[in-house]
């Protein structure tokens, strides 16, 4: 260029042949060499600008450390309370009050919510007269008759034999005088009728005191005390009814999501999206945590119960927590292919929340022997990969590697060599993507 740029320079020594011509050349020569020049610089720009490319930087893995199984599978998924549970009020009622928020520890036997309990205070009220009553009744009943009581009916039976005396004498004497004839036959008659009457009124008499002087039958005070028994059920039931207002937690835990504001409704029945809620809080211990897997069926001969891993989560880069494989699930998933296992976490803290994304790194129980200890395992996106090599941006330009990988898993493409993790790698690389090429990294 700059050869072609000397070329084009105007010899000033040549002397002019005619003046208004010459002038005409020289501008026409300017102007030439002003297109030429922009067009060469336009041409270089084109030709050394920087493509930009997308990057995604490699994160490395432990394969279990010194004394520790190598890794038999890498799998994903999510962490998740081992006792999720949701807190329901036994009655029905309005909300009075709500001490908790999302988020807040609560203690087991804390109160977190209190219902209206005007009417259960009322029921309650009810069932302890009705109590009130019955046990009067009953004492009544044991007890039996007071001595003034008894004293009375002996009175009426001693009254009752003197009237009969006085028939018996009325009759001796009627009887004589229609003997002879004074008196009629039917006078007779009547005096023996009194007679009977005052004899029927003793006998009856006597009985009542009998009965008063032995007290109420023993039937009687048994079925009072089955009465006074039931109405002690429907005080403790009322009771019940007034302490379930005070809703408790549970369980100590934390308190995953708040249902119900206060003046809402709760209810004890099936609810719908709408209307009275069935729950008031959600709340779960986050010091037992599980790491929930569905485990292909090809893989799934690697793992047994028991078995330990390393469980990292993505929220956390670096941060390694240990695990043992808790529960295994008795059938398979028909439409994942899949079997579902649970991995507990042995020292969980408060990094680690429900529903966060993990990895779990099953190792085996026999130490490696192969790997050094604390060798990264490194996994990379597929798209970062052209024909077993990778474009690494350093320093604004491409460095070309080639590695060497062990097949995909659930956490990438395995890399067993060629890279050490922290790169940054170049996401479906263009086909003119060369070693030394400079780039521009795109922005997030």
């Amino acid at each position: 260029m700059s050869e072609d740029l000397r070329g084009l320079r105007i010899d000033r020594s040549a002397a002019p042949q005619g003046g208004g011509g010459g002038r005409l050349k020289w501008i026409v020569g300017a102007v030439l060499v002003l297109v030429l020049l922009g067009a060469g610089a336009a041409a270089y720009r084109f030709w050394n600008a920087a493509p930009e490319v997308a990057v995604v930087r490699v994160q490395a893995q432990r394969t279990g450390g010194a004394g520790a199984g190598a890794v038999v599978l890498n799998a994903t998924g999510y962490i998740v309370a081992a006792h999720k549970i949701q807190v329901a009020s036994k009655v029905v009622g309005k909300v009075a009050w709500i001490g908790v928020e999302k988020g807040d520890k609560v203690r087991a036997g804390q109160v977190i919510v209190r219902l209206e309990d005007d009417e259960y205070r009322a029921q309650l009220q009810q069932a302890r007269g009705q109590l009130a009553a019955l046990q009067a009744k009953l004492e009544e009943l044991e007890r039996g008759s007071r001595p003034e009581e008894i004293e009375a009916a002996r009175a009426q039976v001693a009254q009752a034999k003197a009237d009969l005396e006085n028939a018996r004498v009325q009759l001796e004497r009627i009887r004589q005088l229609a003997a002879e004839k004074v008196m009629s036959k039917s006078a007779l008659d009547d005096a023996q009728a009194r007679y009977d009457a005052a004899a029927a009124r003793v006998e009856n008499l006597e009985k009542t005191y009998e009965l008063v002087r032995i007290g109420p039958r023993r039937e009687a005070i048994e079925a009072m005390r089955g009465q006074v028994d039931a109405a002690r059920g429907a005080v403790a039931f009322a009771e019940t009814q007034l302490a379930n207002t005070l809703i408790r937690a549970p369980v100590t835990g934390t308190i995953l999501e708040r249902g119900v504001e206060k003046g809402e409704f709760v209810t004890t029945s099936f609810v719908g999206e709408r209307g009275a809620k069935g729950y008031v809080v959600t709340l779960a211990d986050l010091n037992d945590l599980r790491v929930e897997l569905d485990i292909s069926q090809n893989d799934f001969a690697k793992l047994k119960s028991g078995q330990k891993g390393v469980i990292t989560a993505d929220a956390w880069p670096g941060a390694e927590w240990q695990g043992v494989l808790d529960e295994i699930a008795p059938e398979a998933n028909r439409q994942k292919a899949a079997v579902q296992v649970k991995v507990k976490v042995l020292n969980p803290d408060e990094r680690l929340r429900p529903e966060m994304n993990a990895a779990v790194a099953f190792l085996s129980d026999e130490p490696a022997a192969a790997a050094a200890p604390g060798k990264p395992v490194v996994f990379v996106p597929s798209a970062a990969v052209r024909n077993d090599r990778v474009y690494i941006v350093l320093n604004g330009r491409i460095v070309e590697r080639a590695i060497r990988s062990s097949g995909n898993t659930p956490l990438g493409l395995r890399v067993e060599d060629g890279l050490n993790g922290g790169e940054d790698l170049v996401l479906n690389p263009p086909a003119d993507l060369k070693d030394g090429m400079k780039v521009k990294v795109k922005q997030p």
